[in-house]
């Protein structure tokens, strides 16, 4: 059958689906890069240590089409993967704690790549207040609300210290914030329509430490 790129009815993905889908684009850029044209569930498989099948599944999300015995077409399926998973559109977003965390996240310009784009950022150290890092400025956390004024912003990058995060989530939500990307370990409350994206490092590391000395206790 023919390739080709149709829009599906908006239905809900289930998130393991969302969290693979992203290692199959990377593994078919990596494809394309070798001067591959075409490729199959099979080849990504390979590539990414997932059964094909469940490849397959995940991508009927996506509503690609294949030619048979052939596989995907690559830039199609490139160009479907980046549009659905949001990377093709730039979300800009406030972050708050310009600690060592939240600095290397200013500084990581590759965000803009995956449609993440960082504005402006919040603290209350009064070294920072007023400087910039990478080009973008930072305000005293008091400021937040002016600025939601000034810029069009949705999301807010949670990089302060664990007895504050609540408090500062709490005042993102009731400045306008629709979604919180979480990198501190505490569990934030928002009300039920706001986003909730909660990405601990030190609980990955948690997992890391458990399995590594599981692995050497056999």
């Amino acid at each position: 059958m023919d390739n080709s790129l149709q829009h599906k009815d908006y239905q809900k993905v289930p998130e393991p689906t969302l969290r693979r889908l992203p290692w199959y684009l990377s593994n078919v850029k990596l494809l394309k890069k070798s001067g591959e044209r075409y490729v199959s569930s099979t080849q990504i498989s390979k590539g990414t240590n997932i059964d094909a099948s469940q490849i397959a599944k995940d991508l009927s999300y996506v509503n690609i089409s294949g030619r048979t015995r052939v596989g995907y077409e690559i830039d199609a399926l490139i160009d479907v993967l980046e549009s659905f998973l949001g990377f093709t559109d730039i979300h800009k977003a406030f972050l708050f704690g310009v600690g060592s965390l939240g600095g290397a996240l200013l500084q990581d310009s590759g965000l803009t790549h995956f449609g993440l784009e960082i504005v402006a950022a919040f603290d209350v150290n009064p070294d920072l207040v007023g400087s910039q890092l990478n080009g973008i400025p930072i305000y005293h956390t008091d400021s937040f609300v002016e600025m939601m004024n000034q810029y069009d912003v949705q999301i807010g990058v949670l990089t302060v210290p664990i007895e504050i995060a609540q408090s500062i989530t709490d005042k993102m939500v009731a400045g306008g914030i629709k979604a919180v990307w979480n990198f501190t370990p505490f569990r934030i409350g928002v009300p039920d329509n706001i986003v909730v994206q909660n990405t601990s490092l030190y609980a990955h590391l948690a997992v890391m430490f458990n399995r590594l000395n599981f692995n050497e206790d056999k």
